[in-house]
């Protein structure tokens, strides 16, 4: 059985892994941000009789250093890690920043899932199949990344915000297989689509009725999480991969730019230094 870590896997999609993945037998790690919806999740677990298989560590991921104790706790409790599936954002209408100085959607859509990609590849290393699936929307258009002002400190606007940060992910996994290529981990980008969730955010009351459509006409989870545990079994063979609900999109495109990925890392390495 498997060994995973899912990031913001207390509510909606991440959740529903996770039951599916105890469900079956595999070991699972959920980070989240409140205490009470991870003991709620260790009820279910136990309720499937499999809460000696199931650890909540509770983080607050929009913030580097929690990003950094969070490794360290995972590689403490498990001696590989088969995959590591990344969930958490927080729709925000209003801008706001993390104490650490970072725009919140940035820090936790992006930056936090560019540290626990790296952070744990010795881990990931230590498993015959090993792979990360970044749970974001793949194949945005690259304009949407404002190089000049990518934690909109002017004109900020919550949904493109969030756009933004997809396209940054896109990048991250094509700088990860970039580097990582030659091992044997697989970055796979999802767009799940429209799913029912909880929609985790702070709304504005021109957004929150398009919120409650999303509710109410979205996919049931049960039906996101097939192909995302789907790849969590089997990985493709590519280093990257791309998929939207369910059907792959090809990566030769401008979409997936190395050079813009490579530019983006060099930035991202350049704010994480701050930190250190």
């Amino acid at each position: 059985m498997k060994k995973i870590v899912i990031s913001g896997g207390t509510d909606g999609i991440g959740r529903g892994l996770a039951l599916a993945s105890l469900r079956r037998g595999d070991s699972v790690i959920v980070i989240g941000l409140h205490a009470e919806k991870g003991m709620a999740l260790h009820e279910a677990a136990k309720e499937l009789s499999a809460g000696e298989r199931f650890h909540f560590i509770r983080a607050d991921l929009s913030l580097i250093s929690e990003n950094r104790r969070v490794i360290e706790e995972v590689k403490l409790r498990f001696s590989t890690l088969d995959a590591l599936v990344l969930c958490a954002r927080y729709f925000r209408s209003h801008r706001s920043e993390t104490p650490e100085g970072f725009e919140d959607n940035f820090a936790l859509f992006y930056l936090s899932r560019y540290v626990l990609s790296y952070g744990l590849v010795e881990w990931l290393e230590r498993s015959p199949d090993p792979v990360i699936v970044n749970v974001a929307g793949p194949g945005a258009p690259m304009s949407l990344i404002r190089w000049d002002d990518m934690e909109f400190k002017r004109g900020y606007d919550g949904t493109t915000a969030l756009m933004q940060g997809g396209k940054l992910n896109d990048l991250l996994g094509v700088s990860f297989a970039d580097r990582h290529g030659s091992d044997k981990i697989r970055y796979v980008l999802v767009n799940p689509g429209s799913t029912s969730t909880g929609f985790s955010g702070e709304y504005d009351d021109e957004t929150r009725p398009h919120i409650e459509r999303m509710k109410k006409f979205g996919k049931p989870v049960a039906k996101s999480i097939k192909p995302i545990a789907s790849i969590v079994d089997n990985p493709p063979d590519e280093p990257l991969s791309a998929f939207a609900e369910g059907k792959r999109i090809s990566i030769q495109q401008a979409f997936f730019d190395k050079d813009a990925a490579k530019r983006l890392s060099g930035l991202t390495e350049k704010l994480l230094k701050r930190l250190i």
